[in-house]
């Protein structure tokens, strides 16, 4: 074998091995880019946390939650939330109910996506419990009044973008699942 088929094989191995890489990062992107948004809050991701992670202590100062709930056109539910205003203590526990009814003649999967805005509040909005986290089957005519427990971290009022957020808007937006996942 010549020196340049040798050059030509390695050439041409190390470009497979980018294109297999380049291949690998495009379907991890998703699942990195959704653990990064979470880790920075970035374009308002609210973060999952348990009931261990709840602050110490509680601020004095308040901050109003509204809640917003929307439907993809294709899903004929009602969906709404019980309060669409909450003014809220920072750091403490909080629980805010949603409403979703079935229009439809067919059990029907959705499942909501959500987002906080401002962006700079989403790192600072910690979930607990969430009916997001999971696919939501509604049976025809069913209503069922779902929870969200939350709390804001006290630590927005030291951030110098997001000490001044007087308002966070919850949003969510509920869509059909098309198969839903196993054990939901």
């Amino acid at each position: 074998m010549t020196e340049l088929a040798v050059r030509n094989r390695r050439a041409a191995a190390i470009a497979g091995l980018i294109a297999l890489g380049t291949l690998g990062l495009g379907f991890a992107s998703v699942p990195l880019y959704r653990v990064f948004c979470q880790a920075t809050g970035l374009n308002g991701t609210t973060s999952r946390v348990s009931e261990a992670d709840l602050p110490k202590q509680i601020s004095g100062e308040t901050v109003m939650v509204r809640f917003d709930a929307n439907t993809q056109p294709d899903l004929p539910w009602v969906f709404r939330p019980e309060k669409p205003l909450q003014q809220v203590r920072i750091g403490e526990r909080n629980m805010a109910f949603f409403i979703a009814e079935n229009l439809g003649k067919t059990e029907i999967t959705g499942r909501a996506a959500f987002n906080v805005q401002p962006d700079q509040a989403g790192r600072f909005f910690k979930k607990i419990q969430c009916f997001c986290f999971t696919e939501q089957t509604l049976k025809p005519g069913e209503r069922v009044r779902m929870p969200v427990i939350f709390f804001v971290e006290p630590g927005m009022r030291q951030d110098p973008d997001a000490k001044d957020i007087q308002q966070i808007t919850l949003s969510y937006t509920f869509y059909p699942v098309d198969s839903p996942a196993k054990g939901s």
